[in-house]
């Protein structure tokens, strides 16, 4: 349903009638907030932004999913980040229509997205195209949503720092990846649960993020209970085991 591009944070779902390519927590403009705390940084949009029509170009995929926060700012965007998400959303619209599920940094991505005819938003409880639910995490999912067979979801931007045998460390994106679990959604009804559940990396590579192999203390509020069997997963594709134990 759900297979990450190698060596990329993207996936292709295979939603049935058609295949989407899934980004997450893509973050327009986060290099402005980075200078307000006093980080020197020049923007990395048009960087972001090839990179991810290279993605759509060699996935063929019929549509993009931003499953949130393709925005950095809580508000409207306003100066540098609406510049970058307008170039970007106007590039992206030429090619696949869009779905946005909307993040916690997406108050009001509307404000942009509303002037695109082919993008389409959906708010933080997210949406089910054919076999696969896409949300962003920051909420509640709908129940259809969670239904599906496959559930996709990010805002955790995981990671996982690695030690070498001599104390030198780095640090990896990594997906998440698991069944879906009845602990996390102990509202729900759970003949409704949907099977598997997938737990994106951060599109946007300065965006930070949680260790997952360090700390239960996840932002959504149906992680870490949501998620049994959770295996990480290098973007190379590389199997890690269960994120905990890394």
């Amino acid at each position: 349903m759900l297979e990450p591009v190698p060596g990329e944070p993207a996936a292709i779902a295979d939603c049935g009638s058609e295949r989407a390519l899934v980004v997450a927590d893509y973050h327009a403009g986060l290099e402005v907030g980075l200078r307000r705390d006093g980080v020197e940084i020049a923007s990395h949009g048009a960087e972001r932004r090839e990179k991810l029509l290279r993605l759509l170009a060699d996935s063929g995929a019929d549509r993009l999913v931003f499953l949130g926060d393709i925005g950095n700012g809580i508000g409207e965007p306003t100066g540098e980040e609406r510049r970058e998400l307008e170039t970007l959303l106007s590039a992206v619209t030429e090619r696949v229509p869009v779905t946005v599920t909307k993040g916690n940094h997406d108050g009001d991505i509307e404000a942009v997205t509303d002037r695109f005819d082919a993008v389409e938003v959906v708010d933080g409880s997210g949406t089910r195209i054919g076999r696969v639910g896409f949300c962003h995490g920051h909420t509640w999912p709908e129940e259809e949503v969670v239904a599906a067979p496959t559930v996709c979801t990010a805002h955790e931007h995981p990671q996982v720092r690695l030690e070498d045998e001599v104390g030198g460390s780095r640090t990896e994106r990594v997906w998440l990846r698991g069944a879906v679990s009845a602990e996390g959604f102990s509202e729900y009804d759970p003949d409704r649960l949907g099977d598997r559940m997938v737990v994106c990396p951060a599109f946007n590579d300065l965006s930070g993020g949680t260790y997952v192999n360090e700390s239960d203390d996840f932002l959504s509020p149906f992680l870490p209970d949501g998620l049994s069997e959770g295996e990480a997963y290098l973007l190379d594709g590389t199997r890690l085991g269960d994120y905990r134990q890394v």
